[in-house]
């Protein structure tokens, strides 16, 4: 089967989807939209048909772009136009996160699989709400029991629907921490003498030749020295005795 046959029914299908697509759910409908015939699309053309694709649409004059997120494939606006279309649906287009919730869904995505105790002793307060509010908006799943701790407490885990609101294919595809922490680094304030006054302020070198040297000095307080001990040895005469 050649490409040019599939390209477009793939881009159908990604457009069509209420969800995101993997390469296999594709192949799979590909080859049932043409099981009359004897040759198969294989998974290899289908990626290759995806790449195509993707960079197809990432062309400047498309205002909108095919790439993986929430786990699969989909046709989305690109961010150079979110501020005309967050207009369509005002303050609903976003998802309104305390900041409770979202300490919580950090704590979640970079430690999941993981308990609400978990959660508590890294917040060290109640998540409960926190919790509550992140499965309700279904950015939060409860993935299972933690069969090793005492009353087989549950797991939480972030969702398909978390990947796909911050545009991410997997959890592996957060920032990892230290480039997190990198970007808060603040680095120091020089303070100047001129940040003080509007009166222009002498360069240090100029000053540091205005005073005289430790070593100036020393000779100064020598040849003192010496002329005080010359003073004492000279013979004084009758009339000064």
């Amino acid at each position: 089967m050649e490409l040019s046959q599939i390209i477009p029914h793939i881009e159908v299908l990604i457009f069509a989807s209420e969800k995101p697509l993997t390469a296999a759910d594709i192949l799979e409908l590909i080859n049932n939209a043409f099981g009359f015939m004897e040759e198969r699309a294989t998974i290899q053309q289908i990626n290759t048909a995806l790449e195509g694709i993707r960079e197809k649409y990432s062309a400047e004059f498309y205002p909108f772009e095919v790439k993986q997120s929430g786990g699969g494939w989909q046709f989305l606006t690109k961010s150079l136009y979110h501020p005309t279309i967050s207009q369509l649906n005002g303050d609903k287009f976003l998802k309104r996160l305390s900041n409770a919730a979202l300490e919580t869904l950090s704590i979640i995505a970079y430690k999941q699989p993981i308990t609400k105790g978990e959660i508590e002793a890294i917040r060290g307060v109640n998540s409960d709400y926190s919790i509550q509010k992140l499965l309700e908006k279904e950015l939060i799943i409860i993935s299972g029991r933690n069969e090793h701790l005492p009353g087989r407490p549950l797991v939480y885990a972030t969702s398909q629907n978390f990947m796909d609101y911050f545009g991410i294919n997997s959890s592996g595809d957060l920032p990892e921490i230290k480039e997190v922490l990198a970007d808060q680094i603040v680095e120091a304030t020089v303070v100047k003498p001129e940040d003080f006054t509007d009166w222009p302020v002498a360069e240090e070198t100029k000053a540091d030749e205005e005073l005289p040297s430790e070593e100036t000095l020393s000779k100064e307080e020598s040849n003192i020295n010496t002329t005080q001990a010359e003073a004492d040895e000279t013979p004084q005469s009758p009339a000064e005795v």
